[in-house]
């Protein structure tokens, strides 16, 4: 009982993690990315898909980011979404391709984003320690129902303590790579 406990703990802690890292991955940094457009969907035949679902996007240099539409007529629709979704700049788009031409950062955006990734960092470590609370009570509910000892609920609660030290220790490295990387000039 206290392996799936720990099991799924650990389970629930890394998809925090991977999720810290999709969120990180849509924060611009110095060099433009495609994943910044990860949040943007396009309405498709009335429904609302994914950017890179409807055509191809690259980075063509470190300031331009080039969309092309797998059907020419969705080139108006991707330039309402692109708007919509507020990712500061706006689309230039001629009858074959969107283009997204990405200004130099500067220093007050990079410290907005900068903030922006240390929210995000913080709820990370909310959700860890939300996930460590509920094992902990699953551990404390064992312990009550006389499933296992006083001694093992000690135990198998440090265990848990030490999981959540090790992953809110791996969202603070992050963060900090993170943030090093936008403030990088």
């Amino acid at each position: 009982m206290l392996n799936e406990i720990f099991k799924n703990a650990k389970s629930h802690m890394d998809k925090s993690i991977e999720s810290l890292r999709r969120d990180f991955s849509t924060l611009r940094s110095g060099k433009v990315s495609v994943n910044i457009l990860d949040n943007v969907r396009v309405d498709y035949y009335g429904t609302p898909t994914p950017l890179n679902q409807v055509g191809s996007v690259i980075a063509q240099d470190a300031t331009t980011i080039i969309i092309t539409p797998w059907e020419k007529p969705l080139i108006k629709d991707i330039e309402k979404s692109i708007q919509e979704a507020n990712i500061g700049v706006n689309p230039n788009s001629d009858s074959e391709c969107v283009k997204l031409f990405f200004p130099p950062m500067t220093q007050e955006q990079r410290k907005e984003i900068a903030k922006n990734a240390r929210s995000m960092g913080e709820k990370a470590k909310v959700a860890i320690r939300n996930i460590r609370q509920d094992a902990n009570n699953a551990i404390k509910k064992l312990e009550k129902d006389k499933s296992i000892t006083e001694d093992e609920n000690k135990k198998a609660l440090e265990e848990i303590q030490r999981y959540t030290d090790e992953f809110v220790k791996k969202c603070d490295e992050m963060l900090k790579h993170k943030e090093e990387e936008v403030m990088k000039v």
